[in-house]
């Protein structure tokens, strides 16, 4: 941080003349101190407001002429000549001297104590640098979020514009990706690329051009690959720009490694279609070890089925079940078959649970769905836990919490393959039709038939369930018996139908 020479001459409060020197107003100082000593040249550091009273002066003008040269040469910015003790002036000489030079001399009248001086330079240094703080503390989650929202290119406008300079983005091979603003920072492409290409272990290397343009360079990498460089091209930066700078690389290396990421999890993907497609024992390996990745600490896992009354809500019944296994950092195995969605779940998750990955959902959607879940099972049996949920959510109420398998009354019955062939082939007779029939008109048949048999024939309770009035539903009732030819006052036919919309999972 550094304010100029024509900052501190234009404090009215500290009353300095400037004396000579006046070709260096726009040197930068960095620090302001005291000292009466006859050479001070070797305690100093470059950027200097030296305050003296002239007390150790050398007294002939060739040595004060190379007194002053020799602060010039170690970088002093300006010296503060204090008058009213040693001398009531600035010396001639010394003003001679200083002009030739282009240092310049500010005289210090005695009211003007050297403390003020120091403290009123100290005080704005500290204020830019609590500045350049909070300007960072705000620059950095505008990166952070820059990532997300526009990739490397929104990253390299950010940090162009925190540090105030032009910033350009190159890859591993020298080409140019970004830059911003635009055209900025090209003319001086040649001198970025010889620092990144300078050998050496260093992460960042810092170059003056001979137009004195500041060039900054840091590489992007993550371990030992390198993914390109990030140049900052413009005033010198100070260290919370260098901070900011490095906070880009990082997130530009994040950026980087992103399609390298997904690029692997293609080629796993690709490997398990393959496997599938040649099908042998030995190549569905693959598989079985994508889906391992669902179990839980103790192997096992469950299936969750979810039956929806239209497609559409299955499908956000689906992205809503995916979102809600992501933020819990969970992989997704998920898969919608028309109104029907079964993810499958750590073996340890509850009902619970799966409550919860619907818990996005309106609740006039959550009223449609009936969902059931299997009991625990190791991977291998994941076909068997996905038929027990298929069953449970058959035969769980619209709107209802998860029905378990296990706790399935009448589940054994289901289970048995006789009892499901004589189900289906009632479905067929019974069911299929009406399924075609909505399929072809666009209507809720298969949907409505069922609300009335979970609800006991009950009109009120099933024209709830599905949000319609009690006519609607004793009209599609009407067409249903008329459809398929059925009494649905008989409570026999009723539990017949219930049993084989169960059995075929809907």
């Amino acid at each position: 941080m550094t304010v100029s020479v024509r900052w501190v001459l234009a404090q009215k409060a500290l009353a300095m003349e400037l004396r000579a020197g006046a070709s260096g107003l726009d040197r930068e100082v960095s620090f302001a101190h005291t000292t009466e000593l006859s050479d001070p040249f070797r305690w100093l550091s470059g950027g200097e407001l030296l305050l003296t009273t002239g007390l150790r002066l050398p007294l002939t003008t060739p040595e004060r002429v190379a007194y002053l040269g020799a602060l010039n040469d170690a970088g002093v910015a300006a010296v503060g000549f204090g008058t009213g003790l040693s001398f009531s002036e600035v010396p001639s000489d010394l003003v001679e001297a200083a002009d030739g030079l282009g240092l310049p001399i500010l005289e210090v009248p005695l009211p003007t104590p050297f403390a003020a001086v120091v403290k009123l330079v100290m005080n704005r240094l500290a204020e830019q640098q609590y500045d350049a703080v909070v300007r960072a503390s705000r620059a950095q989650p505008r990166m952070t979020r820059a990532v997300v929202a526009g990739g490397a290119a929104a990253i390299v406008r950010e940090l162009a514009s925190a540090t105030s300079s032009a910033v350009v983005l190159l890859d591993d091979m020298g080409r140019v990706l970004e830059h911003h603003p635009r055209g900025s920072g090209i003319g001086v492409l040649d001198d970025i690329r010889a620092l990144t290409e300078e050998k050496g272990s260093v992460a960042s290397r810092v170059a003056m051009t001979k137009a004195g343009v500041s060039i900054s360079v840091q590489r992007i990498a993550i371990g030992s690959a390198t993914h390109g460089h990030v140049a900052v091209v413009g005033p010198v930066l100070g260290n919370v720009d260098h901070i900011l700078v490095g906070h880009a690389a990082s997130l530009l290396a994040l950026d980087f490694e992103k399609p390298a990421r997904v690029q692997s999890a293609q080629d796993k993907l690709n490997s398990v279609a393959l496997s599938l497609v040649l099908s042998d024992l030995d190549g569905l390996a693959p598989v079985w070890s994508q889906i391992e990745s669902a179990a839980g600490g103790d192997g096992t896992v469950r299936a969750v089925t979810v039956n929806a009354d239209t497609v559409t809500r299955a499908e956000r019944v689906l992205a809503a079940m995916s979102a809600r296994s992501t933020e819990a950092g969970r992989q997704v195995f998920g898969q919608r078959w028309k109104t029907r969605v079964t993810l499958v779940v750590r073996g340890s998750d509850d009902k619970a649970f799966v409550q919860s990955t619907l818990a996005s959902l309106d609740v006039s959607e959550r009223r449609r769905l009936r969902v059931g879940m299997s009991a625990p099972h190791p991977v291998e049996s994941l076909e068997q836990a996905v038929q027990e949920s298929r069953l449970a959510a058959s035969s769980a109420s619209a709107g209802a919490d998860p029905v378990e398998f296990g706790s399935l009354v009448g589940g054994v019955l289901l289970a048995h393959a006789s009892t499901r062939e004589a189900l289906a082939t009632v479905g067929e007779a019974t069911v299929s039709p009406l399924e075609k029939y909505d399929t072809a008109n666009g209507t809720d048949l298969v949907a409505s038939l069922r609300a009335f048999l979970d609800a006991n024939g009950h009109w009120e309770s099933a024209a709830s369930t599905l949000g319609v009035h009690r006519h609607t539903l004793r009209s599609r009732i009407a067409r249903i018996e008329s459809t398929i030819g059925v009494d649905l006052d008989d409570a026999r036919v009723r539990a017949e139908l219930l049993l084989a919309l169960i059995a075929r999972g809907t």
